[in-house]
C-alpha cells in the first residue's frame, strides 16, 4: 500500500484552498432574506458608496450639520432644475431650523440620519451609537411623518461595530463616490471641475447645504450632468433594496 505523506507545505495549501471556498461562498450566498450585504475584505462590513448600473442615473445629496443660510437658495436652484435630492440632517440642525426641514421634505427632497451630534461613531458603544441614530430619526419623523432609512455616518466614519447597529435598526448606510470638496473653499470652479470629472453611472455626489461656493456651483453642475444625460435622483431611489452584494470598493452590485 503505497502512503501518502502531507508535510507543511502540503497543509498550508490545502488550508489556503479551504479558505478561498469559504469566502466564495460567503461571496454567492446570500442572507436575511437573499440580501448579501457583506463582502469579505479582512472581515470588514463596507456601506454603499455607488451603485453598479447601466442606466445614467446619479444621486446628489447634503450633508447639514452647521448653519442654513444657503439651504433656501440650494432649494431654488433644485426646483428650478426640477431635482430631488437627499438631505443627511444632524439633530441640533433639526431642532434649530425646523421649518427648513418641513420646506426640505415639502419640496420633493428625502431626508436621511446623519447622527444627533456628529460624533466619530467609531468611538461611541454600541449603545450610544443606537441613541445617537434613534433621537435624529425620531426628531426628523415627528416633523415630516416618514420613516427615515438612510444614515450617514460623520466624516464618513464607521467600523463594524457602526455597521451592525445601524444594520440592525433598518437602515442602509451610505456613504459616496465622487467628494465634491465644497467645504475646502477652492472656488466654484474647483468643486465643478472635480464633480464632472468623477461622476459616472450610480455615482452618490456629496455636498455640503452651507459650503461658501455650493450655490455658484450648483447650477453649473446641473447643467453639465443635464448634458451628459444624467437622470438625477433622490439615494432610495439609486440603491438596491434587496438582492445585491457590495464589493470591496463599496459599489453595490445587483445579485442576477
Amino acid at each position: 500500500m503505497k502512503l501518502i505523506i502531507i508535510n507543511k507545505r502540503h497543509l498550508k495549501i490545502i488550508a489556503f484552498a479551504m479558505i478561498l471556498v469559504l469566502i466564495s461562498s460567503v461571496y454567492t450566498i446570500g442572507y436575511n432574506n437573499n440580501i448579501i450585504n457583506v463582502f469579505i475584505n479582512n472581515e470588514r462590513i463596507i456601506p454603499i458608496y455607488c451603485v453598479d448600473t447601466d442606466e445614467k442615473k446619479i444621486a446628489i445629496s447634503f450633508d447639514a450639520a452647521w448653519g442654513a443660510d444657503k439651504t433656501s437658495d440650494i432649494l431654488a436652484i433644485l426646483k428650478e432644475y426640477d431635482v430631488k435630492t437627499t438631505f443627511f440632517l444632524v439633530a441640533f440642525w433639526v431642532d434649530k431650523y425646523p421649518d427648513m426641514v418641513k420646506k426640505i421634505d415639502s419640496e420633493g427632497h428625502e431626508i436621511g440620519n446623519h447622527s444627533a451630534n456628529h460624533p466619530n461613531m467609531t468611538q461611541l458603544s454600541e449603545d450610544k451609537i443606537r441613541e445617537e441614530l434613534t433621537i435624529t430619526s425620531n426628531k426628523i419623523e415627528s416633523i415630516t411623518g416618514k420613516k427615515v432609512n438612510l444614515f450617514r455616518p460623520p466624516f464618513g466614519a464607521y467600523n463594524n461595530k457602526v455597521m451592525r447597529v445601524a444594520k440592525e435598526l433598518g437602515y442602509y448606510v451610505i456613504q459616496w463616490d465622487v467628494d465634491s470638496l465644497d467645504y475646502k473653499d477652492y472656488g466654484a470652479n474647483a468643486i465643478v471641475d472635480r464633480v464632472i470629472s468623477r461622476v459616472k453611472n450610480g455615482s452618490i455626489v456629496l455636498f455640503h447645504n452651507n459650503a461658501t461656493y455650493i450655490t455658484k456651483a450648483l447650477p453649473i453642475i446641473l447643467d453639465k450632468l443635464k448634458q451628459m444625460d444624467y437622470e438625477i435622483v433622490p439615494i432610495s431611489e439609486l440603491i438596491y433594496k434587496d438582492n445585491y452584494y457590495i464589493d470591496h470598493t463599496g459599489k453595490q452590485i445587483r445579485l442576477q
